[in-house]
């Protein structure tokens, strides 16, 4: 009884204390009341290449894209040139495809194409004539409208009972293309679940052409579960190719074989609680924890420190390792130039936020907020946090800020900002009301009844521009353009009764799709994402662009019926979505089938955007978003784009 009545208390004492909230918001650094947006002028960026591809639709139709990138001219022309690998020709005739220069697009689709024989597709840049990248379009990579990526067994998985689950990209090895690194998993446990699954959590890296780099057994003392594990893949350090930073422990085998063994020398390694009859059944509640930080090229361990203690279980919310378990981590750059890797546990209940950076080698520690420590300074921003995390540069500092739920955290690991509406599931940071400076954040609430249940608040200042009341938890809430006759981002969710503007006009009362968001089709409208499917908003309704069904691919993360990934991963500035087969032995990257008049820069070069690639895998998978108001009426493009 004195568990739920100190859960009770943390609770209304989050939701129903503005005094406390403003009180320490007031000693801490003050936000502009209308920042002008994000200032990322000194960042260290991928160096990124063209991302050529190209892929066979079907009947002789070859969808050829590549990437624009932050540096082009603005009036960057391409021409694209074919060669055909003719069994038995003495010399090889290269033809060009577009009769004048390419400026409009960096899509083409090649008509009447001889798929039956070798292709090879070359991107020139018009004016310097100089040869930019070529992809080679096998025969065998024709015969799919996908790029194929085949999985070999776990090393010792002979019943494949291991499926392919979240993903994420970086460039491991410097080349300028990106690698994928994947999470297999048997089980996908809650944190408020008990059980063994009999598995352990995979890390892999695959080259788009198919090749295994490495692969990493976490080992059982991490337990299976998007509420559990995630992994950030990002340069970190400078040196142009991508690590890996996640959680690690004793058990861990890193890709060049090495294992983490009995560490703290108490004679165990295998800490899962295995006693059926215990409401922790299944749970790792002791032993050493680490975070480890990985070569993206070989897998191997580079460094390792300890991970957030654990501390007294009940602290966090419970005594059965729910809410001391749950778990993030995500991307910042807190100097303004160079990315630092973000630990996160507990955000129902107290919160412990860490900040590291990896540099020459080595890790180290820059600050941790704690909401339990200082005599309770910070005990206003508990319960406040998400099952997902946003990052980005809301004050206009040129350093990011944690957007942690319903709250906010300075890029120096103070408070900024609590609004006391608490935990919730979906979150969404980008610039939603393009008539209002700076950016917003559009937000789902669990608990009830509240006057704010989805809120659409300042991301700067934390304060309300509008509120739609719930009477019980709201599970999902998504925003995008996906209305062309309304100004700005629309915006909805699973408490809402229909669709609305970012300015509170309900536009429709049926409910989109509220799973994922993505950009697919030729116009500047985003698509929806769900399980299989791409449907796209029609105004009162939706129309299917892409149906999965019958494919043999299928969705990951249950209930949340997510892709393996959804970025903008190579080619022109739509996205692409990695989905795993029905028999979890491929995943299958899909790019757009639709041509487009639009070109743009790659949305993997804007900041916030590419965090939120980075972090998509951390707890429920949210699709990322850029720091700029991107819509069909183009109002409020940043000078990234117009470059």
């Amino acid at each position: 009884m004195k568990k739920l009545l100190f859960f009770l208390w943390i609770t209304t004492f989050a939701l129903y204390c503005p005094s406390v909230s403003c009180k320490n918001k007031a000693k801490e650094k003050s936000p502009a009341e209308a920042p002008i947006g994000p200032n990322y002028s000194n960042l260290q960026l991928e160096k990124l290449g063209r991302g050529l591809v190209a892929i066979h639709e079907g009947k002789g139709f070859v969808a050829v894209s590549w990437r624009k990138l932050m540096d082009d001219k603005k009036k960057v022309s391409f021409d694209l040139y074919r060669k055909s690998y003719v069994p038995g020709a003495t010399k090889l005739k290269e033809v060009r495809l577009n009769v004048k220069p390419l400026k409009t697009s960096t899509y083409f689709v090649d008509k009447s194409v001889d798929t039956t024989i070798t292709q090879e597709y070359i991107l020139v840049e018009n004016k310097s004539r100089k040869k930019v990248v070529s992809y080679l379009l096998t025969p065998e990579r024709a015969s799919v409208p996908y790029i194929s990526i085949k999985l070999p067994p776990i090393n010792w998985d002979s019943t494949r009972a291991y499926q392919p689950n979240d993903a994420s990209v970086g460039d491991l090895d410097g080349d300028g293309e990106y690698e994928i690194v994947l999470k297999r998993t048997i089980g996908n446990f809650a944190c408020s679940q008990p059980g063994i699954s009999g598995g352990t959590n995979h890390l892999e890296a695959y080259k788009l052409d198919g090749r295994r780099l490495w692969q990493i057994d976490i080992g059982p003392n991490v337990r299976e579960g998007a509420q559990y594990f995630s992994f950030m893949v990002f340069d970190f350090d400078g040196d142009g190719k991508a690590e890996v930073i996640c959680k690690t422990s004793e058990g861990t085998v890193f890709g060049d074989g090495k294992k983490i063994g009995d560490f703290n020398m108490d004679g165990i390694v295998d800490y899962v609680i295995r006693d059926t009859s215990l409401r922790t059944y299944g749970k790792i509640l002791s032993g050493p924890e680490f975070i480890s930080v990985i070569e993206g090229a070989t897998g191997k361990e580079l460094d390792r420190v300890d991970y957030i203690p654990r501390g007294n279980m009940i602290d966090w919310g419970d005594d059965y390792g729910n809410r001391m378990d749950r778990q993030l981590s995500a991307v910042a750059y807190l100097d303004g130039k160079r990315p630092s890797y973000i630990a996160c546990r507990g955000y129902n209940g107290k919160s412990v936020v860490q900040a590291w950076n990896f540099r020459n080698g080595k890790m180290t520690k820059l600050w941790t907020f704690d909401t339990s420590a200082n005599n309770g300074k910070y005990i206003a921003w508990s319960n406040q946090g998400n099952h997902n995390i946003r990052i980005g540069d809301v004050d206009h500092d040129g350093k990011d800020e944690i957007i942690y739920g319903a709250c906010a955290i300075n890029d120096d690991g103070t408070g900024l900002y609590t609004t006391g509406w608490g935990h919730g599931d979906a979150m969404h940071l980008t610039d939603i009301d393009p008539d209002k400076p700076g950016l917003e954040v559009w937000q789902c609430h669990e608990y009830a009844p509240s006057p704010n249940g989805s809120s659409l608040r300042n991301a700067a200042t934390g304060k309300l521009i509008w509120g739609y009341p719930s009477t019980s938890d709201v599970g999902r809430a998504l925003c995008a353009d996906i209305d062309p006759e309304s100004r700005g981002l629309e915006i909805w969710s699973s408490g809402t009764n229909g669709l609305y503007s970012c300015k509170g006009k309900l536009l429709s009362k049926i409910v989109p799709p509220i799973n994922m968001a993505i950009w697919w089709d030729g116009d500047l409208s985003r698509e929806l994402l769900d399980k299989i499917y791409i449907d796209k908003w029609t105004g009162n309704g939706t129309t299917r662009l892409f149906n999965g069904k019958g494919k043999g691919i299928t969705w990951c993360n249950g209930t949340k019926a997510t892709p393996c990934l959804s970025a903008d991963i190579f080619g022109d500035w739509r996205e692409e979505v990695i989905w795993p087969t029905e028999d979890g032995t491929e995943i299958r990257i899909y790019m757009t089938d639709k041509p487009t008049e639009h070109m743009f820069t790659t949305f993997m070069q804007d900041p916030i955007y590419r965090i939120g690639v980075a972090t998509e895998n951390a707890g429920y998978n949210q699709p990322p978003e850029p720091g700029f108001y991107f819509g069909t009426d183009k109002i409020g493009f940043s000078k990234f784009l117009s470059k």
